[in-house]
């Protein structure tokens, strides 16, 4: 009569999983010579022009004097500059722009290019998807100079809108010099210039889901609106949290060009937002250390937000940026 054996001696007869001991590092040198060697030149760029310099923001806690004592010869002032800014009004108003402009577009902006590249993904001609993706990628390449102009010319006090509007007697509008709706201008402006290049990581995303899952759907009686649901938004959802994490540690780099170039139109009440603070407070006045200070704690804030939503994107059982 044969008895049934234990669990533990059932799992003493498995096999043993083995770990391979690490490689010396000259073992893994020989081995990995040709990848670091194509790296090389990209890591030289990244510690040449972003390493290396970001060690000047030490001067954020110095009296610093260009001219005079530079970097080693200007005195500590310890979080002097910091205790300035706080108490800085033009600093909160600058902090409370920022922060609305990109909670604005964090909802009208960034499930654009999700919606454009799922309307060019459903295209069955390549030809019209092709012209369609060429109309839509060109403005990209734009300068916001040009942007700027283009939106001045249709929506300024004597662009193409104002003079339909007066034509059929109706009173023309200025939506370039109105404060009020200057955050749904700044907003159409980036939906206009960059949509359509964002949407080109979503088609990538899109291209990598296999479609035997969609026929198989099919084949079930699933519709458009649930394959929609239940395969495409899955299928795409690690690269949607991806650059929502990325776009929240990016939450106080709105832009300077665009709001620099319609600085003079809206008034800074409603277009100063964090770059363009430091550039009229810290670098247009000489006062660098100033500047590097409000600079400085706008990457901090960005390094705590990036952190954090990568955390949440754990707890949803996504990747996010980078795991353990």
């Amino acid at each position: 009569m044969s008895t049934k054996a234990s669990p533990v001696e059932q799992a003493g007869d498995a096999p043993r999983r083995t770990v391979k001991p690490k490689a010396h590092w000259r073992e893994r040198l020989r081995r990995d010579w040709p990848l670091l060697l194509m790296a090389a030149p990209m890591m030289i760029l990244v510690w040449g022009f972003w390493w290396i310099p970001s060690l000047g923001n030490v001067i954020a806690f110095q009296d610093y004097k260009p001219f005079t004592g530079g970097i080693f010869g200007s005195r500590l002032v310890g979080f002097t500059h910091f205790q300035m800014l706080f108490a800085d009004a033009e600093f909160t108003r600058a902090m409370v722009n920022t922060l609305s402009i990109t909670a604005f577009q964090l909802v009208f902006y960034f499930p654009v290019p999700i919606a454009l590249a799922l309307l060019m993904h459903s295209l069955v001609s390549e030809r019209l998807r092709s012209m369609l993706q060429s109309v839509v990628y060109l403005p990209y390449f734009f300068s916001w100079v040009l942007v700027v102009a283009i939106f001045q010319q249709m929506l300024g006090g004597a662009g193409l809108l104002s003079q339909v509007l007066r034509a059929n007697g109706f009173e023309a509008v200025d939506w370039m010099t109105d404060p009020d709706t200057f955050i749904l201008l700044v907003t159409s402006q980036a939906i206009w210039k960059e949509a359509g290049f964002g949407a080109i990581i979503f088609l990538a995303a899109l291209a990598a889901i296999d479609p035997n899952q969609y026929e198989a759907a099919a084949v079930d009686g699933a519709g458009r609106w649930r394959r929609l649901w239940h395969i495409t938004l899955p299928g795409i959802r690690p690269v949607i949290v991806l650059l929502l994490i990325l776009r929240l540690g990016d939450a106080l780099n709105v832009g300077f060009e665009q709001f620099f170039l319609q600085r003079s139109a809206v008034g800074s009440q409603a277009s100063e937002v964090f770059d363009t603070f430091v550039y009229y407070s810290g670098i247009r006045t000489g006062d660098f250390d100033y500047g590097a200070a409000a600079g400085l704690f706008k990457g901090v804030v960005g390094l705590v937000l990036i952190l954090a939503a990568n955390r949440f994107a754990h707890l949803l059982g996504e990747q996010g940026v980078y795991s353990k």
